[in-house]
């Protein structure tokens, strides 16, 4: 069930991108559902179609790619965080990623379909549609340049020295190594190697 709390915090992060008159904040309002999701369950998966977006009340998420059997973690999520395949959902296509909790829980979700009506409704929303997708190209483009310019050790001082502390201090190493694109014995000595520098 979503809270009073919950909607305000939710209303909050969105006025992070736009300012939304209570008209605006009515037409999404009523698309609200409240999704809880238990420690190591997905809430998409890789070869279905996405049709969600999702907004993190509480909890730690992570997606992944499956290569040749092997999961490759390339994100993370936390509170206060939008989630979704947005690439399953703006195509129609089967997602290439699957979102798994890492703890239990808590979301806010509405319709993909549903936030592209906002867009033809009003301009305010059609504004945060703009500025969350810019928002998200701002991530992804560090994110490549980091893995195709950076050493595993330099992303791992990025990971301590960034504003990542909350991947450093709640993921399970062996997800971090994926994250950094090395192996969990690797991510264990550039820690040693950097508690001793």
């Amino acid at each position: 069930m979503i809270t009073p709390d919950d909607l305000t915090q939710f209303r909050n992060a969105i006025s992070r991108f736009v300012l939304l008159t209570d008209a605006d904040w009515n037409l999404l309002l009523p698309a609200l559902q409240y999704r809880s999701l238990a420690k190591n369950e997905c809430w998409i998966k890789e070869g279905r179609t996405a049709t969600e977006i999702g907004w993190v009340l509480e909890g730690n998420m992570r997606h992944y790619y499956t290569v040749n059997g092997e999961e490759k973690t390339t994100y993370f999520y936390f509170e206060n965080h939008f989630t979704g395949s947005y690439f399953s959902c703006i195509t129609g296509k089967p997602s290439p990623l699957t979102f798994e909790a890492l703890t239990d829980c808590r979301m806010i979700v509405f319709a993909y379909r549903k936030l592209c009506d906002l867009y033809d409704a009003s301009k305010t929303w059609e504004r945060f549609g703009r500025l969350l997708a810019e928002y998200l190209a701002m991530g992804l483009e560090e994110r490549m340049v980091s893995l195709l310019t950076l050493s595993p050790e330099e992303r791992y001082q990025q990971l301590l020295q960034g504003n990542k502390q909350k991947i450093m201090e709640r993921i399970p190493q062996q997800y971090i190594a994926s994250y950094l694109g090395i192996t969990p014995v690797s991510l264990s000595r550039i820690r040693n190697r950097s508690a001793k520098s």
